[in-house]
């Protein structure tokens, strides 16, 4: 199958990249998934769609799982509760874990506040492939500035409440395998150090230059 008519048949929404596996990749597996956690508006998703074409273009097999678009299709009802929230965060581990299985790469970007429920996704993955966890590091007031649906500041109002970061927890990884602090460090920086990172790990093939 070529790279065209692998992405047309694979691609679900504009959120998923897609490639062809190499056979030999199939073969003895490598799958990995990269984990992004972090509050809202802290830059999860800019930098994840920055490392997903180029980990695309690496040649590896890429499904991109977004906080939003998994809530609307895969964790659809759920609301914003503890546990609910613990529901959505094990069902994309679930997910990713056999992506994961099958050799691919696998972009997860969500909130995901409570370290026990990330270390749940963590054991589930781990038993198929590497998971690398990316701190994505920012302030609440940073993000508040940042917030341009105003979510922020009705948390703060009290308009809205369990947000994470005003009135519910957000526990910050305490052995993540990335820190990135965006108040310090451009998107294309941040995307640059993460697929270092997984070069560094033999997750993926380091770029070759003349």
């Amino acid at each position: 199958m070529s790279h065209s008519s692998s992405q047309s048949a694979k691609q679900i929404g504009e959120h998923i990249y897609a490639h062809d596996h190499p056979e030999s990749d199939r073969a003895r597996g490598g799958g990995f998934t990269l984990w992004f956690t972090g509050l809202s508006g802290s830059g999860k998703s800019t930098i994840a769609h920055l490392v997903g074409p180029e980990l695309d273009r690496r040649g590896l097999f890429v499904e991109y799982m977004d906080g939003d678009t998994v809530r609307t299709h895969l964790s659809k009802g759920l609301g914003f509760s503890k546990e609910d929230r613990d529901t959505n965060i094990e069902r994309i581990g679930w997910v990713a874990s056999r992506i994961t299985r099958q050799g691919g790469a696998v972009i997860a970007a969500a909130i995901s506040p409570y370290e026990e429920t990330r270390a749940k996704a963590r054991g589930l993955v781990e038993e198929f492939g590497a998971f690398v966890e990316v701190y994505v590091k920012a302030s609440v007031d940073e993000c508040a500035r940042r917030d341009v649906k105003g979510l922020y500041a009705k948390a703060f109002a009290g308009e809205i409440k369990g947000f994470t970061g005003v009135d519910d927890p957000y526990e910050a990884p305490s052995a993540a395998e990335i820190v990135v602090d965006t108040e310090a460090t451009e998107p294309e920086e941040a995307a640059a150090l993460v697929v270092a990172k997984l070069e560094e790990l033999g997750l993926i093939p380091a770029e070759v230059t003349a």
